[in-house]
Formats: structure tokens, C-alpha cells, sequence
């Protein structure tokens, strides 16, 4: 099944190819550009490899075409974009933030579906009615 992801401000597709696009920073450096693989709960990434990080470093995603930050509002380490299937449905996708973190977020409506092994560290922050 392919699907798109777009920015949550601007609309912008970010998928190409086979993966989605982002810009993150840290406050060491002003950012680079990383690539993560499209299927949710999948956590391969592809980077350059003068990119060098560490466990546990938190980083801020951003749209790499309108720049905003894609940070959520459920909590500090989430990023949020969205999903839209090939049936046409819209999803919203909250993933962390934190390097090494395994969690993905799944949410339309008042269904949430949880994936990785990190993602019931972020429970709390969603109504238990939206969860299954």
C-alpha cells in the first residue's frame, strides 16, 4: 500500500520515493536532512554519514519545504505529521523524536494504534477511548 505523508501546515508532500523527507535540527548545528522508511512502525533511516549521533539524543523535526517545526502538541519528544492511504483516508502519525526510540502513533478520529516497542511510554498523553 503506498501512502503520502504531508506537512501539517503547508500540505507539502513529503514522501520521495521510497522514503519521507525531513530537516532536523539539534543546537549544536544548524540541520541536516534525513530519510525515513514510509511504513509505520518500520524505523530504518537513511542519513549521511558525516551525520553522527548518539542514543537518546532528541532532535526537532521540521517540513523540509515550509521549514515549520512538526513538533506535537501530546508531548515534547512527538513529532506529528500526516498520512494519507491509498484509499484516501487521513491519519494523524506522531512519532518520537528521540534517536534510538521505537514509537509510532497511529491516529484517526478517536482510534489510536500503537507501534515499536518505545510506544507505550506516550499512552498517558492520549485519551484512554481513543486507544485500541
Amino acid at each position: 500500500m503506498h501512502s503520502d505523508f504531508l506537512c501539517p501546515h503547508c500540505r507539502s508532500h513529503l514522501r520521495v520515493g521510497d522514503y519521507v523527507v525531513f530537516r532536523i535540527k539539534k543546537k549544536k548545528w544548524e540541520g541536516a536532512i534525513i530519510l525515513m522508511h514510509p511504513q509505520v512502525g518500520n524505523y530504518h533511516v537513511e542519513h549521511h554519514p558525516s551525520f553522527i549521533f548518539e542514543e537518546g539524543e532528541k532532535f526537532d523535526f521540521h517540513c523540509p519545504v515550509c521549514q515549520h517545526d512538526l513538533a506535537s502538541s501530546k508531548h515534547e519528544d512527538l513529532a506529528m505529521v500526516l498520512m494519507r492511504d491509498n484509499t484516501g483516508e487521513t491519519y494523524q502519525i506522531y512519532f518520537s523524536t528521540i534517536a534510538g526510540e521505537k514509537s509510532t502513533l497511529k491516529m484517526m478520529g478517536e482510534h489510536v494504534e500503537l507501534y515499536g516497542k518505545d510506544s507505550e511510554k506516550y499512552v498517558d498523553f492520549f485519551t484512554l477511548s481513543q486507544l485500541h
